[in-house]
């Protein structure tokens, strides 16, 4: 009789600690996919489209054409070619491609970072045209509103991808960045490009403030603001930022 209490007992005390068991924690839900970042297009189109390269390929071939035609029979030396730097002579489309896929807009200290890094890549057209400058004699300056601090950095970009060019000038720290005293600075011989006077045959830029006496409004007022366009100024495709955009 005590036996069979016993196993009883047991029996009792083992399905009781069975029940005590601490139940299996649940299964945690699968985090929900990070949703994809949407590129915007003109980001898109500078980095992916054919459009964009034959675009910057055939200004780069009309610049060509009109500083050929424009230094016949000048002398070497006397003339030059003023270009700006960003998205016209060099290409950032990463640094807004990294920006947009974090969600982030441009800012001075995420700049630098970029700058610093030095991977601006030439753009398509860019280096034979700089190439074709120097054999003809002419001096290139590049008027560029990158900080002073930021132009060894830029230099270097221009080095590595063998980017001929006579002056680099950038804007001071601080400083204004209306280029036009730049731009008088190169004509009046003033410059590395020159130290004497020099004709500035072409302007190449992406902004119409990469242009002498040229702004948004002065542009859109008068179409004959516009007429150098073609020959002596030289526009390359920039739809990702810019004076056009709204303060």
């Amino acid at each position: 009789m005590m036996f069979r209490s016993t196993v009883v007992v047991l029996l009792f005390v083992s399905a009781a600690c069975r029940s005590a068991a601490p139940l299996p924690a649940p299964t945690a839900a699968p985090a929900a996919p990070t949703a994809a970042v949407a590129i915007p297009d003109a980001i898109r189109w500078v980095r992916d489209a054919a459009e964009y390269r034959a675009a910057t390929l055939q200004a780069y071939r009309l610049a060509t054409s009109s500083v050929e035609a424009a230094a016949a029979g000048r002398a070497p030396g006397s003339w030059a070619v003023v270009l700006d730097a960003d998205e016209t002579v060099i290409n950032n489309v990463t640094y807004q491609l990294e920006r947009a896929q974090q969600g982030l807009p441009y800012s001075s200290e995420s700049w630098a970072a970029w700058v610093r890094r030095r991977e601006a890549t030439p753009i398509p057209g860019a280096a034979a045209f700089l190439a074709r400058v120097r054999a003809l004699g002419g001096r290139i300056a590049i008027v560029t509103n990158r900080l002073q601090s930021e132009c060894a950095d830029t230099a270097a970009v221009f080095e590595r991808h063998q980017l001929a060019h006579d002056a680099l000038l950038c804007r001071p720290d601080g400083g204004p960045s209306d280029k036009n005293p730049r731009f008088e600075a190169v004509a009046a011989g003033k410059t590395p490009a020159s130290a004497t006077p020099v004709e500035i045959l072409v302007f190449v830029g992406d902004n119409i403030l990469d242009f002498p006496r040229l702004s948004q409004p002065s542009a859109l007022a008068a179409e004959a603001a516009l007429a150098p366009f073609g020959t002596r100024y030289v526009v390359l495709p920039n739809p990702m930022y810019g004076s056009w955009q709204p303060r």
